[in-house]
């Protein structure tokens, strides 16, 4: 009897040892070694799991070294004696208690085989979108209530509805996987374990808005992704999932993979569309809209991996039932990414409405330090920094507003005590400056100035002036620019000044006053 043995292929998981751990065991016979996607559980990467009659098995976190008491106490056989049994993967508390739809597949499937994502209801919703008019289909996403899963969190049907409506021969399904925020990595592992997923998505959106070409922007960092992704295209081509006259429908959709050119900035939908033309990547103004004017001033849907990721779940399982998930107007889940110093890193997809407080906590198990956590930042590096009296707030894209909060793409990001805030603002404007395009002065010329006034602040170099000097910068910033970039860097600096005031008032690299000495 040959037994199946998953052990994943995710560019995390190959990172601690992944690729060894397989080929050690790749010497016993027997055993059919499959290597999946990660289930985000990344503190207990390489995680091995074995198929019983009872359902996986998993084990983790397995070094090269734990290969042979592994084998020695029935790891073949899915028994529970060693240490580093995990039981039952389903019911491991992390995993069971998530509410996984878009990332459903992942660590279950093998992310290069077509057949297995067939298996899993993988081309059921381009089956039904092509039974549907084009109209349909985009009141289908509508009545999802699904929203961009990047910063600005746009209705996705509405970007789809003002893209059918122009006229047009020729329209664009562009995919940003251009992930570049500190603490994310949904896009990432999307790719890495459920291809088929994304290409399902863009196939959907371009029956939707009369596309037949389309293009992901892929972030250069992610060799493992651009193969996966490679392979998967042509899989679908060969099967007439792609390219011409997809399942005898007479539609056509082209699909190719463009990296990217390792710039923050590019993560912008205009500046990518200016990257993926072969230029620049500047940030355009606005209007037009991509949606009007996008790449070579054709119609254009710009979204993320993880919006088109979620389409094939929505038109396999109706607007109705992804719209049941969340709260207000943050319908279905978000892919939250906890990171930093946490106990339990890694993807925890829940239906908005958790609080800051559980995520932390109850899938994050505290700080990993076992320091007090002082401050989290949500959305990416120019998200703000939250201290504990705020993270009881749910994660919601309006209630996160409401407190001057971002989502963004779902990224947590804890630290404890240790923490000098000060330090963290002077890095947020050094990002800026770093990665600012430099169209636009306010982004360009102030973050440069912002650095060198919080210096300032720091080392008590007159010290009030320069804290009324750089509150006048960090508005004429946020009203001032051309993008985010500019317009959201002061976010993390206003918050750290208002809510961790002490950090900027004693000398840069001293004990923090949250910290024990």
């Amino acid at each position: 009897m040959t037994i199946k043995v998953f052990i994943p292929q995710d560019s995390s998981a190959i990172s601690v040892g992944a690729n060894q751990v397989a080929a050690k065991l790749s010497e016993q016979t027997g055993i059919d070694l499959i290597r999946n996607g990660s289930r985000g559980l990344f503190w207990l990467e390489p995680m091995i799991e074995i198929e019983t009659d009872a359902g996986r098995v998993a084990y983790g976190p397995v070094t090269v070294n734990d290969i042979e008491p592994l084998l020695e106490q029935g790891l073949l056989a899915g028994e529970q004696r060693h240490p580093l049994c995990l039981g039952l993967t389903e019911e491991i508390p992390f995993l069971k208690n998530q509410q996984r739809l878009t990332f459903e597949r992942a660590g279950v499937i093998d992310p290069a085989s077509l057949d297995d994502y067939k298996a899993h209801s993988g081309y059921q919703g381009l089956e039904r979108a092509l039974t549907m008019s084009s109209q349909a289909c985009v009141d289908e996403v509508k009545g999802s209530g699904l929203r961009g899963r990047g910063g600005a969190a746009f209705p996705t049907g509405i970007k789809w509805q003002t893209v059918h409506d122009v006229p047009g021969e020729k329209k664009y399904i562009v995919c940003n996987a251009d992930e570049g925020d500190s603490g994310t990595f949904a896009d990432r592992l999307q790719m890495e374990a459920d291809p088929f997923g994304l290409i399902e998505g863009m196939t959907i959106a371009a029956i939707a808005v009369g596309a037949d070409q389309g293009y992901i922007y892929l972030r250069e960092e992610y060799p493992h992704a651009h193969a996966m992704l490679n392979n998967a295209i042509d899989s679908a081509i060969a099967a007439n999932l792609l390219g011409e006259n997809i399942l005898d429908s007479g539609k056509t959709f082209n699909l190719e993979v463009r990296l990217g050119a390792k710039s923050y900035i590019c993560g912008e939908e205009t500046a990518l569309l200016e990257s993926l033309e072969g230029k620049r990547g500047v940030v355009r103004a606005k209007p037009p809209l991509p949606a009007i004017e996008g790449l070579f001033g054709k119609p254009t849907v710009v979204n993320n991996v993880l919006s088109l990721s979620t389409i094939p779940t929505i038109f396999a399982k109706g607007a109705e039932y992804y719209a049941s998930f969340g709260m207000g107007r943050s319908r279905g889940t978000m892919p939250f990414q906890l990171a930093g110093n946490l106990k339990q890193t890694g993807l925890v997809e829940l239906a908005f409405g958790i609080t800051l407080n559980g995520l932390l906590n109850d899938f994050g198990g505290g700080s990993a330090t076992d320091k007090p956590l002082r401050a989290v930042q949500c959305g990416g590096p120019l998200g703000t920094y939250l201290p504990e009296s705020q993270w009881g707030i749910q994660m919601d894209y309006e209630a996160l507003a409401g407190i001057g909060g971002v989502l963004g793409h779902g990224g947590v990001v804890a630290f404890d005590t240790s923490v000098d805030m000060s330090e963290q603002a002077s890095f947020s404007m050094e990002f800026c400056a770093e990665e600012s395009c430099g169209k636009c002065t306010p982004c360009r010329v102030g973050a440069i100035r912002g650095v060198e006034t919080i210096e300032k602040v720091r080392n008590d170099d007159d010290r009030d002036a320069n804290l009324v000097l750089l509150n006048s910068l960090c508005n004429t910033m946020e009203s001032g620019s051309l993008c985010a970039m500019g317009g959201m860097t002061p976010f993390p600096v206003k918050s750290a000044l208002e809510h961790f005031s002490e950090d900027f008032y004693q000398p840069a690299g001293s004990t923090k006053s949250g910290e024990q000495s």
